[in-house]
């Protein structure tokens, strides 16, 4: 009865233009009421702030107790209308409350995401305040008892979850959306329940969990029924976890239906959001001019709405659309506004992802500089995600160790102080005994020995593992090859022994055929070990002194010191045929998977005179090449290996103007190739 009175007062209050300054109504009512406003000014921000104008009560003045949670709904209402100052001036107001620094921090981390960057510093910071009322593991109690503003809290664990799903750290996401869920189920609000079903089953898919994400979709769409802007939201994310699974049909029915239920809402903002999603899987269906429509009728609402991220994403979209269409100058211009937009850092996996689309689109359009740039571009961030892991776990490692250290140190300083203490002891016994106090001294000095040759052991030990942590950060863990790190660390000494300049040696480039389709299909387990198999196949078709380096995901590099040309294509035929020729024994049953291959023998002008003088190159230009190659291979249809067997390029301005234009230098013969193919 108290709620129902409480929406009575409010609605009485809008019915005469202004709040009366009656008692304050109940506050949980009027929250509901705050996020409605809230969530209607995503696609109407103009009239929800006249509307907050109008309802603003009394209670809600300056000092006044609700005053917080109006000035918090303004300065989201007014970051949707894409005033970003004045929702600064809010967020400052709030900082000069008690009761509202937490909302502060929480306004700020929203405008940080609105501009497409990174806001996990600060929502983390406004959840620790958010967390003295909303403690995990018992939200019921909190939202009944405590007081717990369990929407914030709920944003600020949206904004941390999505930026852990884009580092890839989907347990943490998980589990701040699982916290994200029991806090709005225990404050029955069912719409932001709706949404967090969809975002956990996006984020279960990502671990191969394809049951339980479907399970938590079905959820979803049972939390809001008659909530239209709900419901083609969680379609959203259902969209996004059947296009993760490779069911390309199935993403695009449910964009489909998720657009009606906007439109049905007159929801612009998100129906345009809809249809840059659209693009994506229109041309992923090969309706190309139908994706550069629906592209070029959501762009115009996005930018009306400030929508910074979904713009980027909709430029990256249609420059994928026009490669395939091979409009490079149109794809080029789409990408060169992408990027004016900027990425951040914490995007790695996202962007990533974007990097490999590119470079697979350009490399199907046979444009082989911009696909290397993308290849480049992806194998760096992903380098990036693998050092930033590597570095925490061996962090964590020599944290161990130091800790084990330093406790070695403490008791043996505390073992000395006893043997001091002793001493003092004998020395007063000593006027009395003096026999005593000489076999006290020699039992000292043997202790001080003991403790001498234990400390020098825990120093071996500690260097000893110091040398193991050194020599694991080369290695890849999961198929114990050497990795790029310690494949750089061959390059630089062998430059630093060399008398001559330039690099010598064979390289060949290896890349699994299709393998992201191994991981959508048969789940990340398959597909390690399908990498482990490869690894231990290329490492058994080469010699014993040659280098196999896992350089990141389904590529390995092959470094084969002094091998002619003709040895290195029998080296690369092994290869394809050792990989492709046997199925691989798997979880999920065996599968087939081929390779493509690049290869290389340098310097490219051959082993002496002053044309080989001119081609010699530095190992990260030989690297490009046979990258060159590799997706030479890749273009003529995967299963094969391709080789450079002569380069006519006098010096090392026209090699270089070859790889800038590579296909025209093998059609004028420029480039001489060796093909081969891989078993049937």
């Amino acid at each position: 009865m108290k709620r129902m009175a409480a929406l009575l007062v409010l609605a009485l209050a809008a019915a005469g233009g202004r709040a009366a300054p009656d008692p304050v109504p109940d506050p949980v009512a009027e929250d509901t009421v705050l996020a409605n406003i809230t969530r209607r000014a995503f696609d109407d921000p103009d009239a929800m702030l006249a509307e907050l104008r109008r309802r603003w009560p009394a209670h809600a003045g300056p000092g006044q107790p609700r005053e917080a949670a109006w000035l918090m709904a303004r300065g989201r209402v007014l970051l949707a209308a894409g005033q970003v100052e004045a929702a600064d001036a809010v967020a400052v107001q709030l900082m000069g409350r008690e009761d509202g620094s937490d909302r502060s921090w929480l306004l700020r981390a929203l405008a940080l995401e609105r501009a497409g960057k990174s806001p996990g510093a600060l929502a983390a910071r406004a959840l620790s305040g958010f967390d003295r009322r909303c403690p995990a593991g018992d939200e019921d109690r909190a939202v009944r008892e405590l007081g717990c503003d369990f929407r914030n809290a709920w944003d600020a664990l949206r904004l941390l979850q999505r930026e852990q799903s884009a580092q890839g750290t989907f347990v943490s996401a998980e589990a701040s959306a699982r916290r994200a869920l029991a806090l709005v189920r225990a404050g029955g609000d069912r719409h932001l329940a709706a949404l967090t079903r969809g975002a956990l089953a996006a984020v279960l898919q990502a671990q191969d969990r394809m049951d339980a994400a479907r399970a938590e979709l079905q959820a979803a769409e049972r939390e809001a029924p008659g909530d239209p802007v709900a419901g083609a939201r969680v379609r959203n994310f259902e969209a996004i976890v059947e296009r993760r699974a490779h069911d390309i049909p199935a993403s695009r029915a449910a964009l489909d239906a998720a657009l009606l239920l906007a439109e049905q809402a007159d929801a612009p903002h998100l129906a345009a959001q809809l249809r840059a999603n659209l693009v994506d899987a229109y041309m992923h269906l090969g309706l190309l001019k139908e994706a550069l429509a629906m592209g070029q009728r959501a762009m115009p609402l996005l930018q009306r709405f400030g929508d910074r991220i979904y713009e980027r994403i909709l430029h990256h979209n249609l420059a994928v659309a026009y490669i395939k269409l091979r409009q490079f100058e149109q794809a080029r211009q789409e990408l060169a506004k992408a990027d004016e937009f900027g990425y951040e850092p914490t995007d790695l996996v996202p962007r990533a992802r974007e990097l490999r689309e590119l470079g697979e689109t350009w490399a199907e359009a046979g444009q082989f500089k911009e696909a290397l740039a993308a290849l480049h571009g992806e194998r760096d961030l992903n380098a990036q995600a693998n050092e930033r892991n590597r570095a925490a776990a061996l962090e964590q490692l020599g944290r161990k160790y130091d800790s084990a250290a330093r406790q070695r140190d403490l008791d043996l300083l505390a073992r000395d102080g006893q043997l001091k203490d002793q001493q003092i002891a004998n020395q007063q016994l000593a006027q009395q005994v003096g026999i005593a106090v000489g076999a006290l001294l020699l039992l000292s000095l043997a202790l001080a020995g003991v403790t001498l040759m234990r400390m020098r052991r825990a120093q071996t030990r500690l260097t000893a593992n110091q040398r193991l942590l050194r020599a694991q950060s080369e290695r890849d863990p999961l198929t114990d090859l050497s990795n790029r790190r310690h494949f750089l660390a061959v390059m630089d000494q062998r430059s630093r022994e060399s008398q001559e300049e330039g690099f010598r040696g064979a390289l060949m480039m290896i890349d699994i055929d299709h393998f992201k389709n191994v991981n959508d299909w048969h789940g990340h387990a398959a597909g390690d070990a399908v990498i482990v198999e490869v690894s231990q196949r290329i490492r058994a078709a080469v010699r014993d002194s040659d280098l196999v380096v896992r350089w990141g995901g389904e590529e390995f590099l092959v470094f084969a010191p002094e091998t002619p040309g003709d040895d290195l294509a029998l080296m690369a035929e092994r290869i394809l045929v050792s990989i492709g020729g046997t199925p691989i024994e798997t979880g999920e049953g065996p599968l087939r998977v081929t390779a493509s291959i690049g290869f290389g023998s340098f310097p490219l002008g051959g082993s002496g005179g002053a044309a080989a003088s001119a081609l010699r190159l530095h190992w990260e230009q030989a690297v490009n090449w046979a990258d060159m190659v590799l997706y030479k291979a890749k273009a003529e249809g995967r299963n094969r290996g391709v080789g450079i067997t002569a380069v006519d390029a006098p010096d090392a301005n026209t090699l270089a103007a070859i790889l800038q234009d590579f296909d025209a230098a093998c059609l004028n013969g420029q480039v001489r190739l060796k093909l081969l193919s891989g078993p049937p």
